[in-house]
């Protein structure tokens, strides 16, 4: 298996006024990502609002996804499930349309241990066509994979790597140090934390703000791996505002308020989700505003 690098949208799903899905919008947000050749698109997460979608919806945007990107980039879904059969029924589904590796969430609601979340992991491994990666964010599902317990699963032929969703330099300089020689992936699921990552040896980053900025995102990584450094480490201080102005409220909303601002789909949110404080959304603008990107 080559390793998998690079940085990775969390692409938005965008929804009409009447909260349908929006097709077109979909494509309009694909292509964008395909023309700034990005390493790949990562549908279906919460950033696309996975829980918020039927499972026909599902199937016809990774069909729409993979009709667009026709093999010029990585496709990489969330299965946002919790269950081993349910797991294992997505990924089937997401191979059968064309995916390339499938994210799978440490399991939320039923709070495991983590002999109980290795367990399912290596399961989902084992009968997975689809090479795994591990996502593992504590905000989210509330119990957290411990870099040793990372550590045991990067052992395991069909896993791939981690996206990791906590953010903390020592964690992930831990998980990066102990699979160091397994042939697996660590990524930051934080834009705020992937030219750190990258300083000490990570592999990339599934990134929000690529649905804004998805050159920028590309690019940290692409001049860090060929030794222009300064560059990446500029582009990361140039863009710092807007990483974390995208996260000032739950995501997508600020994502999603972003790509309105800028004239593109990004669409409404569907409930429980609300629309961005008045306040945040001066802000972001002003943000947006300062890179010429409204």
């Amino acid at each position: 298996m080559t390793r998998l690098q690079g940085t990775y949208t969390l692409l938005v799903t965008p929804f009409k006024d009447d909260l349908s899905l929006d097709e077109e919008g979909l494509r309009v947000l694909v292509q964008r990502q395909v023309k700034a050749d990005v390493h790949g698109i990562a549908p279906l997460g919460v950033t696309g609002e996975n829980s918020l979608l039927s499972e026909q919806e599902i199937i016809r945007i990774m069909e729409i996804i993979v009709e667009e990107v026709n093999g010029r980039c990585k496709v990489i879904p969330d299965t946002c499930t919790s269950s081993i059969d349910t797991t294992l029924e997505r990924i089937k589904l997401y191979d059968k349309i064309g995916s390339d590796y499938v994210s799978v969430f440490v399991p939320f609601l039923v709070l495991p241990k983590e002999d109980g979340i290795i367990s399912f992991y290596e399961k989902i491994a084992d009968d997975s066509k689809l090479p795994i990666l591990i996502h593992n964010s504590p905000g989210r599902v509330v119990v957290n994979l411990s870099p040793e317990g990372v550590a045991h699963l990067a052992r395991h032929p069909n896993i791939a790597g981690i996206k990791e969703g906590v953010k903390g330099l020592d964690h992930l300089a831990k998980i990066i140090y102990l699979t160091k020689d397994e042939d697996f992936s660590v990524f930051t699921g934080k834009d705020t934390t992937l030219y750190p990552l990258l300083s000490f040896g990570g592999h990339g980053n599934f990134a929000v703000a690529g649905n804004i900025v998805p050159e920028v995102m590309k690019n940290i990584f692409e001049y860090h791996a060929h030794g222009e450094d300064e560059k990446a480490r500029e582009l990361h201080y140039s863009y710092y505002d807007l990483f974390e102005g995208l996260r000032s409220e739950t995501n997508p909303i600020p994502a999603k308020e972003a790509l309105n601002m800028m004239g593109l789909p990004g669409g409404y949110l569907r409930p429980p989700l609300t629309r961005l404080s008045e306040q945040k959304r001066e802000k972001l603008k002003k943000i947006l505003k300062n890179r010429k990107l409204v």
